[in-house]
């Protein structure tokens, strides 16, 4: 394949992960692959990936915060302890063999995809919340910010699963505070790779591009159709990431 159209489709790889992210999370699903395929060696293509993704999750935070669904200052703490997790899981990642992380992940997202797919209730309504804020600012966040450094995709899943069903916050809420946790995350997972060296900027700039308009459409879509669009839509795409990781 020429370069030309092989950079053309990564292009367009990234504005689809965008729209997929900003609504349900999983934009990994698209580009890591896209990015693989595209004959990116794999810690390139993880450092490129946290480039354009940057794009994406910063211009649903954008969306979100506009409209009211997130307070950008009280979430700014679990945000850096998200961007420092993430420099840590960024930091193994170019140490650690992933080979255990992909066998298990596939298992970890088909049961959030069952849990979201037969928990009843699951609306735009706040519920109850299990554990206290500090609780879950001081350990999930840095956790999964972790996660997000080392791998990467299905991220948005998790803090959404994490915001459901530990915070208590309703569908529509969560989604909206996950992609300025997963923007945290994004850029400490950047900062890290940037450093070693492995990111090629001038096509992660491009998808970045692509990711930021991706990404406005996907969060337009997903306030107005609030849960009834984001809870179908965040089991496909964890069942699809699943399916990918285990064929792959």
């Amino acid at each position: 394949m020429p370069f030309d159209e092989t950079f053309l489709l990564l292009v367009l790889a990234a504005f689809g992960a965008g729209l997929i992210d900003a609504i349900a999370g999983g934009g990994g699903l698209i580009t890591v692959p896209a990015l693989l395929l595209g004959g990116l060696d794999p810690l390139s293509a993880l450092g490129t990936n946290k480039l354009q993704s940057l794009f994406g999750s910063a211009s649903a935070t954008i969306s979100y915060a506009r409209r009211g669904h997130v307070k950008l200052g009280p979430l700014l703490p679990a945000a850096g302890l998200s961007f420092a997790g993430a420099c840590l899981g960024a930091l193994l990642a170019t140490a650690l063999p992933l080979d255990l992380l992909r066998r298990l992940l596939p298992f970890l997202l088909i049961a959030i995809a069952i849990y979201f797919a037969v928990k009843p209730g699951l609306t735009d309504i706040d519920r109850e919340r299990r554990i206290s804020p500090r609780t879950f600012a001081l350990v999930f966040v840095p956790l999964i910010g972790a996660y997000d450094g080392l791998f990467g995709p299905g991220t948005g899943s998790f803090f959404m699963l994490a915001f459901v069903s530990l915070a208590g916050y309703g569908v529509l809420k969560a989604t909206a505070h996950t992609k300025l946790l997963n923007f945290a995350s994004n850029v400490g997972g950047f900062a890290v790779f940037a450093v070693v060296g492995t990111i090629h900027w001038k096509l992660g700039l491009a998808m970045g591009i692509a990711q930021f308009l991706g990404a406005r459409v996907g969060a337009g879509v997903a306030m107005r159709f609030g849960a009834g669009l984001i809870r179908p839509l965040l089991v496909l795409v964890c069942i699809a990431l699943a399916v990918r990781l285990l064929w792959s």
